[in-house]
């Protein structure tokens, strides 16, 4: 049997996919587009060019993906950590901590904001010590849209390796374990392969997240322009003020830029699968 007729109907199922796929994806970003590319639109290809190389824009960008990077990065350490607790060790409120993680989920991003400003700001619970013991402020700077940024995007890295890591068979570490192995090479040859391509995805998940998070991060980022001003707000000011072109330019450097990032990260994780994949064996 093939695997196409594994599914019953796949034909409807793949056409109603694509209908999807076309009605809220493609669709509407290749109007954006062809906007642009009509003759009578108002940007122009020197008008592009002027309103990207803004050294303002520029730094919105720097921004944005630096803060997005960095705090994907972050997020996928502590979300191993989080998704080994959940499934290694036996937990009694094991469900109330799926909650907490699951939070972002659910909460409204400007009241994520909201809260994470009135924590971290100089006054605040976390901000003040912060301030005090470090001298290190985290509120209205770059660094307080990296800690916004780790909230959003913590639960995609749980919930992607998590499964991972309740699949792998414990016999497996328990075998080299008897060989003599040690921890970190149990870790290393066993447990990092297995894990590896679920952490790629659920960095590439928390990163494209974070590069277009508005919500959560206007509130605790303090907006100063050349300092921790992110592109999606910039659209915001450009629209508001009837900027139309403008905030269609940036929209689509974003959407270009934001591309061509998961395309080389989707590439680098089917490397990845292809090489840890196991040799295959002539048939007989």
């Amino acid at each position: 049997m093939s695997k196409t007729n594994i599914l019953p109907g796949f034909r409807p199922a793949l056409g109603f996919t694509l209908l999807y796929l076309s009605l809220v994806v493609l669709i509407p970003l290749s109007t954006l587009v062809f906007k642009i590319l009509q003759p009578d639109s108002d940007l122009t290809w020197s008008g592009y060019l002027d309103i990207i190389s803004n050294e303002r824009v520029q730094a919105s960008f720097r921004v944005s993906f630096f803060c997005a990077l960095i705090a994907a990065l972050i997020a996928l350490v502590f979300g191993f950590i989080l998704a080994w607790v959940l499934v290694r060790y036996p937990l009694p409120a094991k469900r109330f901590f799926d909650a907490i993680i699951d939070l972002p989920f659910a909460l409204p991003t400007a009241v994520a904001g909201i809260v994470l400003a009135s924590l971290y700001a100089p006054n605040g619970w976390l901000g003040g010590p912060i301030n005090d013991l470090l001298g290190v402020k985290i509120a209205f700077k770059p660094a307080g849209i990296v800690v916004a940024l780790i909230f959003i995007g913590l639960p995609f890295i749980v919930r992607t390796i998590e499964p991972v890591l309740q699949e792998i068979d414990p016999s497996m570490e328990e075998a080299a374990s008897s060989m003599g192995a040690s921890r970190w090479q149990i870790f290393s040859k066993i447990i990092f392969p297995n894990v590896l391509p679920a952490a790629i995805t659920g960095f590439a998940m928390a990163f494209a997240r974070g590069v277009g998070e508005y919500g959560s991060v206007i509130f605790i980022a303090g907006n100063l322009p050349y300092v921790s001003e992110i592109v999606p707000l910039l659209i915001i000011t450009k629209l508001e003020q009837y900027d139309y072109a403008g905030a269609t330019a940036l929209a689509l450097t974003m959407l270009v830029i934001s591309f061509l990032l998961l395309l080389a990260i989707n590439l680098f994780q089917l490397l990845i699968r292809k090489r840890s994949a196991p040799p295959k064996t002539a048939k007989p």
